[in-house]
């Protein structure tokens, strides 16, 4: 299963669907544990640190200092991660109402991190471009 790679089809059989909680970007130094009872969505290691996207509640309950408040809109199609514009066209798009987005790709599909309060902007603005680019 290698994912769609068609950026038409892309576009236009996205389904974006907006999860429930709130989430937020912290970090922990180089070589420290993820607290216990963290389950964080996303977890990468830099050099300066481990970046970790977790719900706000389970950040606080670990006494961790998160930023960006956002929500998760997960990309409900099997993109390909060799597809091509895909995510320049919807971050083109959000860029263009003014709205700063953190995409993160996973292996089945592509997941959006907006701000929390203007997740239901984004959701409009995804369903909009999806009905534009099935015409």
């Amino acid at each position: 299963m290698t994912g769609e790679t068609d950026l038409q089809e892309l576009l236009a059989s996205m389904t974006p669907r907006l999860l429930a909680d709130v989430y937020v970007f912290t970090t922990l130094a180089p070589d420290t544990p993820v607290p216990a009872g963290l389950d964080p969505v996303m977890q990468f290691r830099e050099r300066e640190g481990v970046t970790l996207i977790t719900t706000e509640d389970e950040a606080k309950a670990a006494g961790l200092a998160g930023t960006f408040r956002c929500r998760m809109i997960t990309l409900d199609i099997h993109s390909s991660l060799e597809a091509v514009g895909f995510l320049a066209a919807i971050t083109r798009r959000l860029a263009a109402a003014g709205m700063g987005v953190n995409p993160v790709s996973a292996f089945y599909h592509d997941h959006l991190f907006v701000p929390a309060e203007r997740a239901e902007e984004a959701m409009a603005i995804l369903r909009q471009l999806a009905m534009e680019s099935g015409a």
